[in-house]
Order: C-alpha cells, then structure tokens, then sequence
C-alpha cells in the first residue's frame, strides 16, 4: 500500500515546507509516501464558491486512480487520539491494496463529486487551522502513527 496526499494549492509558508518535508521524509522510511499538489485556481473572483468547489474538484478527481481508497481531511469527519489514528492506519495498511489517498481541500471544502468519491473522512480536530497549516500537522500525525506501530520512542502516553 501507497499513502498519497492531495493538496489544493501549494504551501507557500517556507517554515511549513521545511517541516513538511522533513516530516514527509521520516515517513518515507516505513512507507511508501507522496504528496501531489494540485495547482490553486486562476482569476477566482469572478468564481462563485460553489464554481471554485466544483473546479477544484474536477481536478481533485483527475488524480484518483481506481481502487484508491480515498480519506477527506474534513471538519465533520471522525476524529482520533494519535493511538487511535495508528490502529486505524494498521487497518487500512492491512486491507487497502492500492492507494491509501488523502485529500486536504481549498479554502470551501470540497464539492459533492469529492465527497460522493471518497470512502471516509477525517478531522484533525474540533478547532480550525489554515489549510497551510493542516498539510504540517496531518504529516506528522502520520509520522507519529507510523512509530507508533513499530513501538518507537516518538510518541509519550
């Protein structure tokens, strides 16, 4: 299994991209791991949020492939302790064959053909952060799930 994460615009915060990526390449050491970036809208103001949804989601969609199972990082989805969220990822690690595809969304969320698509959604918490900041926080959540299972150090009860 291939754990993928789709990102709606680029992260344009330097001290985000350094952790990002240092996150990402720890990851990298237990999974196999990439993050596509989809490019943001142009000339968006004369776009409705339903258009932009809806335009963002078009290209959301192009970067499924089939039998990806598909997980929306969303504010109504489940949410988990980062124990939970390891045991959740041992699952899917054991039944998702192909893509295990993550999908963090433009500044509206996602339009009703990317939720018709996916298979579950997750929040990272109650509060709201920047989608900047989601991108920072959801990889090394998955860092944190991945030493978890191996019963590394990372991560204190």
């Amino acid at each position: 299994m291939k754990v993928t994460l789709v990102l709606v615009g680029k992260t344009v915060d330097k001290r985000f991209t350094d952790i990002i990526d240092e996150y990402a390449a720890r990851v990298k050491h237990y999974i196999g791991f990439d993050i596509i970036t989809i490019p943001e809208l142009k000339n968006t103001k004369s776009l409705s949020e339903d258009q932009q949804k809806q335009s963002e989601g078009e290209l959301i969609l192009k970067q499924l492939q089939p039998g990806d199972h598909v997980v929306l990082l969303d504010e109504h989805g489940k949410e988990f302790r980062s124990i939970e969220f390891s045991d959740w990822m041992t699952k899917k690690m054991n039944t998702v064959s192909k893509r295990l595809v993550f999908i963090v969304g433009g500044p509206y969320g996602f339009s009703r053909d990317v939720y018709d698509k996916c298979n579950e959604k997750i929040s990272l918490s109650k509060m709201t952060f920047s989608h900047q900041m989601i991108r920072m926080i959801f990889v090394e959540q998955l860092y944190r799930a991945m030493t978890i299972m191996r019963g590394e150090p990372y991560h204190h009860e």
